[in-house]
């Protein structure tokens, strides 16, 4: 919203210095700024609130003992990532962008199906919390949404169901009439993930922030037809705006992890995991990067084939053999680590370095081709 008083005030009264207001870059910066200030100020208050009210993680039979210390931990801490994402983009963003509307129903919309199922875990001591077809609905609902729109809007008309494919060059794909379930599953497959990541104090939050870099980057040269053409990526105007959100989740990811590196003071809960996880596919999808993912996303993406591994071996196994056999000690596979005895900063470092290495290797492939 300042940005249009300021460009009101740039438009009728011209004084100096308030040019800078409409440039790209610099929206961004104040964006993050402004995120990591509301997630300093504001963080220790949520914080203290949830500490007040009991809103604390339970033990988790099912998890390593090593992690029953934490029961009692805050969480419900994603509340803090929102808060700290959605000002800053309705102060410096261009709100009627419908790249920003996108962006921010589909992170507020994944972040209220998150927030029901901690509160029906933590303050309705349900065990299982929101029942999994409709944590499922609630994805489907979020992927349906965001790809009808694209798939209408006039907006995206020349390019609605097509894709940029990594390491080719002059090829895009066009998913045409299964664009609709691709984009649910890219949503609800990133949501999910992000989602099973969050296990270890500062693994979910980093490796997310690591991602968004990377895909702010795609979002400013998406959005500019000069950098666009020289890296024969698909143009889209106005693309370029979802940079302002990108850099609050930045600023909102370094402020969260302030309190959430080890030992951590507060848990981001389902709150935060799926809201982040939605932003996640949802950019992807905007942009046009959606088959980036399982490389951008790696960890994530290896979180979750993790699982998936395990129960199905163990399935397999105990039906043919009449006793369930496991191929890692615990999954997700950061607790096979932990497992392993590897102590949790270790592995968040670690996993950090992947993140980081595969982030570039995301943005080389635009080049390599």
């Amino acid at each position: 919203m300042l940005y249009y008083l300021f460009e009101y005030i740039n438009k009728v009264y011209n004084p100096p210095g308030f040019d800078v207001f409409k440039f790209l870059t610099f929206r961004s910066a104040l964006s993050a700024i402004t995120a990591l200030f509301i997630s300093f100020y504001f963080g220790p208050k949520i914080i203290r609130l949830l500490q007040k009210h009991q809103i604390g993680e339970a033990k988790k039979a099912d998890g390593p003992k090593f992690h029953w210390s934490k029961a009692g931990t805050p969480t419900m801490g994603g509340l803090i990532i929102l808060l700290s994402v959605v000002i800053p983009v309705l102060l410096w963003g261009d709100i009627v962008s419908i790249y920003v509307i996108l962006i921010l129903a589909g992170t507020l919309w994944m972040g209220g199906v998150g927030f029901l199922d901690d509160y029906l875990k933590v303050i309705k001591k349900l065990p299982n919390g929101l029942i999994a077809r409709y944590k499922l609905l609630g994805q489907i609902i979020a992927g349906t949404a965001v790809a009808l729109t694209i798939y209408f809007a006039p907006q995206f008309a020349e390019y609605n169901t097509v894709t940029t494919l990594p390491f080719f060059k002059d090829f895009n794909l066009d998913f045409s009439y299964l664009y609709i379930p691709v984009v649910i599953f890219v949503i609800a497959a990133t949501s999910n993930a992000v989602n099973l990541t969050d296990g270890l104090d500062g693994l979910s939050i980093g490796l997310t922030m690591i991602a968004m870099l990377a895909l702010g980057i795609l979002c400013y040269v998406s959005g500019n037809i000069k950098y666009s053409d020289y890296l024969n990526i698909i143009y889209l105007p106005g693309a370029g705006e979802l940079t302002v959100f990108v850099a609050a989740l930045i600023g909102a990811a370094l402020g969260f992890l302030w309190f959430n590196s080890y030992p951590a003071q507060v848990f981001m809960g389902d709150t935060g995991s799926l809201a982040l996880g939605g932003a996640l596919g949802v950019l992807s999808v905007l942009i046009k990067k959606e088959l980036l993912i399982p490389i951008l996303g790696g960890v994530f993406f290896l979180e979750t084939i993790s699982v998936i591994i395990q129960r199905v071996y163990f399935k397999y196994t105990k039906k043919k053999y009449g006793e369930g056999k496991r191929v890692f000690k615990m999954a997700p596979i950061h607790h096979h680590f932990e497992m392993l005895g590897w102590p949790e900063p270790k592995i968040v470092t670690r996993f950090y370095i992947i993140g980081i290495i595969l982030a570039i290797i995301a943005l080389a492939s635009f080049k390599i081709r």
